[in-house]
């Protein structure tokens, strides 16, 4: 699950504080990767888990409705929505049972939000349309939750404040987190039962070592990725340069020259994208064209051995967008 996209995000979180912290330890900020690393696949079953907790709350909205229409002589309620098959299918899974059995806390400590979450979607058209549809299978209960996810979970400010309140580090990971979350639901297949399996904290061994070499490298090249910086910027005003730039091109440098297989436009968008989320406004046009000129810098002089294409276009194009 954790793919490059998070760890270069991550990355760019701890070097920014390795440099912020007096005490510059880097064993203990690598430490520090790996444990934020981690925390995020916490989140992604976190995340997985609020569908199986917000079934089992209509479920006692359900018994409390078909208990009053016992007693009024009333047509008993549909129980499609709290017996949903895609969601006893998450409940009864294997990997996510054995994650929730080691963690302390769980959803239903937070008894207001599983309410107010529960209301939002049965006040919803997609919840209505469901209920309403003729459609009764296996596929229709897994699009449900696909729509309901992407339209009240995905963007919910008041699961923001849960996570900002549980972890530091699932402030500025949701996002990507997220959209894991609907891949996972996307790939569920009915024959598999409990023994689905969820994505992998990590796809293979390559991504987690990524991660290891690119925070080295950005922190024991410091002083000569900054001189690559100073050289590329007689055009430009770098004594103004914010300092979350420096960091932000220091990781590009350091992943463009340790890391061969990856194009060197592939690099700078990826971190021109970053920049645009965590410094100024104009930092992705500035970073995206330094970054450019130190990489034709380091190739003309043979200290980047990667073909040299078109890598700023992006990132331009997009600047000129944003400023038109």
């Amino acid at each position: 699950m954790i793919n490059r996209e998070l760890i270069r995000i991550k990355i760019v979180q701890l070097a920014y504080a390795y440099y912020q912290n007096g005490n510059k330890n880097i064993d203990s900020a690598e430490k520090e990767l790996f444990f934020s690393l981690s925390k995020s696949y916490d989140m992604y079953n976190y995340l997985l888990a609020l569908i199986v907790s917000v079934t089992k709350e209509a479920r006692k909205h359900l018994e409390v409705a078909q208990t009053k229409a016992r007693r009024e002589g009333t047509p008993e309620p549909s129980t499609r929505f709290a017996y949903n098959r895609f969601a006893i299918q998450l409940e009864e899974n294997k990997m996510l049972n054995d994650f929730m059995s080691t963690q302390k806390k769980t959803w239903e400590d937070e008894p207001e939000f599983l309410k107010k979450l529960y209301n939002l979607i049965t006040d919803s058209q997609i919840y209505k349309e469901y209920m309403d549809s003729n459609e009764d299978n296996y596929a229709a209960d897994r699009e449900l939750w696909r729509k309901l996810y992407r339209t009240l979970i995905q963007d919910n400010t008041d699961l923001d404040t849960i996570f900002e309140e549980q972890s530091l580090y699932w402030n500025d990971d949701k996002e990507v987190v997220d959209s894991f979350v609907l891949k996972t639901i996307k790939r569920f297949d009915e024959k598999n039962q409990g023994k689905q399996e969820l994505l992998p904290e990590y796809d293979n061994e390559e991504d987690k070592d990524f991660a290891r070499k690119l925070f080295r490298a950005t922190i024991l090249n410091a002083n000569e990725y900054q001189r690559y910086m100073s050289d590329a910027s007689r055009n430009w005003d770098f004594s103004r340069l914010a300092y979350m730039d420096i960091i932000i091109m220091q990781i590009a440098i350091a992943e463009m020259m340790t890391f061969p297989s990856i194009p060197i436009n592939v690099t700078i968008n990826e971190f021109v994208d970053i920049a645009k989320i965590y410094s100024t406004p104009r930092s992705g046009g500035y970073i995206n064209g330094m970054l450019d000129a130190i990489a034709r810098h380091l190739v003309q002089r043979g200290k980047l051995l990667k073909n040299m294409t078109t890598a700023a276009s992006r990132g331009l194009e997009e600047d000129s967008q944003e400023e038109a």
